[in-house]
């Protein structure tokens, strides 16, 4: 049973509540369960990702400890900003876009 943690930006009431009836809130937004089996994490994902396609509002991050997966990690995501997380060399890594830059014309 490994650590669960779920972070929420920009979501409804209802998740505060709800998360806060099985997990601890660390600060606003941000919940975590030190022993959480998978069942009962599978069952609060579904009600999270559930409320998400109805309300279509904020994000939400879930990462729990698996030893299969790569880095460790196992996560799951909803809503915006989506992170493009790629696995590399047996970890994690978040691939951002670079910013676009103006395009510098010389002169003669």
């Amino acid at each position: 049973m490994p650590l669960t943690v779920i972070i929420t930006r920009d979501v409804e009431d209802r998740y505060r509540g709800f998360l806060g009836s099985a997990m601890l809130e660390l600060a606003p937004g941000v919940y975590a369960q030190p022993r959480m089996s998978a069942g009962v994490r599978g069952r609060i994902w579904t009600v999270v990702e559930e409320w998400h396609g109805r309300l279509r509002r904020g994000s939400i991050v879930m990462c729990w400890a698996e030893a299969g997966a790569a880095g460790g990690l196992g996560l799951a995501t909803l809503g915006e900003p989506p992170k493009d997380v790629v696995a590399h060399d047996g970890i994690l890594l978040v691939r951002r876009a670079l910013p676009s830059r103006g395009v510098i014309v010389g002169e003669g």
